[in-house]
């Protein structure tokens, strides 16, 4: 068990802690714990120093949530994140913890249509989350006042200023309040930040989350890619095709747990769940299970699963994508213990195929992408196990009175005959490959790829390199076999640019541009707080 804090024990109001509660949250993060009370006391600035992936929009979005005054028509506070991207989940992540309270959240962002943007500030906002260059220029419209705001917090402070925005940025601050709150969030501390804070901070509480050494001794890490819907049916082949599968299923929340071990059950597999809400007493009574392999499959979350010591364990899977890269780590290194090999696995839907490489990037490992079993592989293994426990068997001493019943079944049959018919008799439910569901290819030849299907990369050239739509993407074609309609959406900033490809690119396109000693040209988008 843990003695680490709950989110009750932070301050939030009833209604916040049963937002969280339906997002099936169980504690917080380090990020979290340390920055909530603090934000909630309202009256220092922060400067907190944390990994992308830990947490920090629900860090900073939670008390914001609670400060701010609904009634009040008012900005209040100003979100500055460097890509629109960033912009548009820092927003769906804070209306999702808002709960019922009647607070207006709004991304704004180039490439959006600005009409839309002056139309939504004009209803009244009380959260503003955007980019820099299009926050100047809604000030320079006087379409955005932040004279009023009570809290400022730049999201990626770091890659603020490696993109360029420090300018920006420094113009927005003077049309802030001086009596603001001010929060800094950034992955590292360059002195560029340290400056900034000098310069417009007056004083502040530093918080940092110690970054975790990520290891593994796994033999093999894959990665599946499938529709959200098609997940269930994917790991019931998973299950299915392995000779003895003796794993631990990690789902994000406790609600996903429950639903996937009812499901598992169902389906026939023995499966049982832990989370938080379930006693100690049937803990350990479901943990006895699995220890014993009475149970072959246990569903849990990231906070049930601590302490869970089972060294021979064949697969973890990560039904839902873990929120950050120690987390991940944590998850896997339960299986490949003490000598024994092991596999994690990992299913990702399209849209979450960049995190994915951010957490490989991260824990400095490698994850292969693999292909679901087909169906009839799936019978084909079947078929060998059979085969191998009639052997089995066979090598065995067997009743007599099986003995007597074969000779009187073979008194007048055919031996082939009746021995398919025992087969079929015992194993035409295992072998009736219509018990599996269709799953459904992504991006397969012939199909037009899922339009979430794409990534966003950041390139570190700009205008000012003298490069323009077309030769960035005749630079791209130069390296990596892509057809120029799949590179769109590009945006051509002064000192970089953004565009989007198919994400079965991406990657190829990033490793293309590695040169050793210099810095990366291109880089994955950020879209993660």
């Amino acid at each position: 068990m843990t003695n680490k804090k709950s989110f009750s024990d932070l301050g939030l109001t009833a209604k916040m802690l049963d937002a969280i509660n339906k997002k099936g949250f169980e504690e917080p993060t380090a990020i979290q714990a340390m920055t909530i009370p603090v934000m909630l006391r309202d009256d220092t600035n922060i400067i907190a120093q944390a990994q992308t992936g830990t947490g920090k929009t629900a860090a900073f979005g939670l008390p914001l949530i609670y400060m701010v005054n609904s009634g009040a028509k008012t900005v209040q506070a100003l979100i500055l994140v460097p890509t629109r991207e960033l912009a548009i989940q820092v927003s769906e992540e804070i209306n999702s913890l808002k709960g019922d309270k009647d607070i207006k959240i709004v991304p704004i962002y180039g490439g959006q249509s600005i009409d839309q943007q002056l139309r939504r500030l004009k209803k009244g906002v009380h959260i503003v989350v955007g980019t820099p260059g299009r926050v100047i220029d809604h000030l320079n419209r006087k379409t955005l006042r932040l004279g009023g705001i009570e809290h400022l917090i730049l999201d990626e402070a770091d890659e603020l200023l490696n993109m360029g925005f420090i300018d920006d940025m420094e113009e927005i601050m003077k049309h802030t309040n001086a009596n603001k709150r001010t929060l800094l969030f950034s992955a590292t501390m360059p002195g560029k930040i340290k400056d900034l804070a000098r310069k417009y901070m007056d004083g502040y509480e530093f918080l940092t989350v110690k970054k975790e050494q990520l290891t593994s001794n796994l033999t093999e890490q894959i990665y599946f890619e499938v529709k959200a819907s098609d997940k269930f049916e994917s790991l019931c082949r998973i299950i299915d095709v392995e000779d003895d599968f003796y794993a631990l299923i990690f789902c994000r929340t406790k609600n996903d747990v429950d639903s996937l071990a009812s499901h598992l059950m169902d389906r026939g597999y023995d499966a049982e769940a832990i989370h938080g809400d379930i006693s100690q007493a049937h803990r350990e009574r479901t943990l006895g299970k699995f220890k014993k392999q009475t149970i072959n499959i246990l569903v849990a979350t990231d906070v049930a699963a601590r302490g869970i010591d089972v060294f021979n364990l064949t697969h973890v899977i990560n039904y839902s994508l873990p929120q950050n890269p120690e987390s991940y780590v944590h998850r896997i290194g339960r299986t490949g213990r003490a000598g024994n090999e092991g596999t994690a696995i990992t299913f990702i839907t399209p849209n979450e195929y960049r995190r994915l490489m951010f957490i490989q990037r991260f824990a400095k490992t490698d994850i292969r992408k693999s292909k679901i079993p087909e169906v009839k592989d799936i019978i084909l293994a079947k078929k060998k196990k059979i085969y191998d426990d009639l052997n089995a068997i066979l090598e065995d001493r067997i009743d007599s009175d099986y003995y007597n019943w074969a000779k009187r079944l073979l008194a007048d049959k055919n031996p082939t005959e009746i021995l398919a018919a025992i087969l079929n008799y015992c194993f035409e439910e295992d072998l009736n490959p219509d018990a599996y569901g269709e799953i459904k290819t992504i991006g397969g030849k012939g199909k037009p790829l899922d339009k979430q299907g794409k990534a966003r990369l950041f390139v570190a050239l700009g205008k000012k390199d003298k490069i323009n739509a077309r030769k960035l993407v005749q630079l791209i074609m130069s390296r990596v076999p892509v057809k120029s309609k799949h590179i769109s959406d590009i945006q051509i900033m002064d000192k970089f640019s953004f565009m989007t490809v198919p994400f079965d690119k991406a990657e190829k396109i990033v490793i293309s541009f590695k040169e050793k000693g210099q810095k990366q040209l291109i880089t994955h988008a950020k879209g993660k707080g």
